[in-house]
């Protein structure tokens, strides 16, 4: 497994430096936004695995950035602590109400932020909320959103598959493989918001299968730029030999060297105007068998 990936929103430098270092030593991937619009962006651009959030910060405050990461499809599951200046009764239940995972007061002692971010991070995990490689919504929230929009119009999902994800991961060992998980999530949640907005839902359902569920006016644009956009910048991937190869050198089930080609994202697309869908199932399962066929 990856680093987890922790989203520090603090405008006072001092605190936001001491947490950058303090958690980076702590075998973290460490991200700062010093006011509650970056933090927003910041969010559109990478899912962390959780957010450490002050609620005074010198635009919007950090209710209203709570308030708003809840309220959007794309970051309503990623775990909040909040930070608070004073240890005041109201400022808790106002984080709480607005869906915080936890808070604590200034001046805090670190190691037991630590403890709450370990906390926070691994109850996501254990509830099926996220994968720990993507940050992305995996197991019940997939089904939650699946069962939400079964009965709505005018939606699509793509089924999307890296084809030829294991002989690489076979051959360049599983940390290469994490980080072309992560690679793939985070090109998907680019494509989908250039053409769709952050309310269209992407999840990671396991390994190298991931869906995304949006507007079917653009399912065939996202569908086709995906794929052109991963087999470009997939090659980043592959050491200079194997690029200039064309392949690389993968053992099949029996033993036996062979050439596998390089990753591409194979996609199967599914709408509400195609089917009536009776069950989640059927949605899956139609989707599963049209990227087989699209493969």
């Amino acid at each position: 497994m990856g680093k987890a990936q922790l989203l520090i929103v603090e405008d006072d430098v001092d605190i936001a430096n001491m947490l950058r270092i303090y958690f980076t030593g702590n075998q973290y991937d460490v991200d700062i936004a010093p006011r509650g619009s970056d933090a927003l962006e910041k969010t559109r651009q990478s899912l962390p695995n959780l957010i450490v959030l002050d609620i005074m910060l010198p635009d919007i405050d950090g209710f209203e950035v709570c308030r708003i990461l809840r309220t959007t499809t794309r970051t309503s599951h990623v775990p909040i602590i909040f930070l608070t200046q004073k240890d005041e009764r109201s400022d808790k239940l106002q984080g709480l109400e607005l869906g915080a995972d936890d808070y604590i007061t200034k001046p805090f002692d670190i190691e037991e932020l630590k403890l709450r971010v370990q906390r926070a991070i691994v109850r996501a995990e254990q509830q099926s909320l996220t994968d720990p490689r993507s940050g992305l919504p995996m197991g019940r929230l997939i089904e939650e959103q699946l069962r939400r929009v079964i009965r709505a119009s005018g939606w699509a999902m793509l089924d999307v598959h890296i084809h030829h994800f294991a002989a690489f991961n076979d051959v360049y060992g599983f940390v290469a493989g994490d980080d072309v998980l992560r690679f793939t999530a985070m090109l998907i949640a680019e494509v989908v918001d250039q053409f769709g907005t952050p309310n269209d839902f992407i999840g990671h359902t396991g390994g190298a299968n991931y869906i995304a569920i949006l507007d079917e006016q653009i399912a065939e644009t996202v569908q086709q730029n995906l794929k052109m956009r991963f087999a470009e910048e997939v090659l980043t991937h592959y050491n200079f030999m194997d690029r200039d190869q064309g392949y690389v050198i993968a053992k099949n089930d029996h033993g036996q060297e062979v050439k596998s080609p390089f990753m591409e994202l194979t996609i199967g697309v599914v709408s509400a105007s195609q089917y009536q869908f009776a069950d989640i199932r059927e949605i899956t399962e139609l989707a599963a068998e049209a990227r087989r066929n699209e493969g």
